[in-house]
């Protein structure tokens, strides 16, 4: 489904704002998968890479990357569903989400 609205991104960036349990890391990586999502013109599912998730972020090591990376999916925010195709691009699911 596409999402041609920006209001629900604003939305979730302040839905995610508030929550105590995210650092500055967790939102720099969900504020770069918001972002490919814009780009993508995609509602909750986007096509992603780790190396363009870290450029967009601004994580430099991939220490640092999967561990944010993999609390994010513990918090219940994001579902990555790997790919191992060359071809295709894995994807990651929003998942906490304000109604809408």
């Amino acid at each position: 489904m596409k999402n041609n609205n920006p209001q629900k991104w604003f939305d979730f960036l302040d839905y995610i704002n508030d929550d105590p349990l995210l650092n500055v890391w967790h939102l720099s990586l969900l504020l770069a998968i918001a972002r490919l999502a814009c780009k993508q013109n995609e509602k909750w599912i986007i096509r992603v890479s780790r190396s363009k998730l870290m450029v967009l972020s601004h994580i430099k090591t991939l220490p640092s990357y999967h561990k944010y990376f993999k609390q994010l999916q513990e918090f219940g925010y994001i579902k990555y569903s790997p790919s191992y195709h060359p071809d295709c691009h894995s994807t990651v699911e929003i998942l906490r989400k304000q109604e809408e």
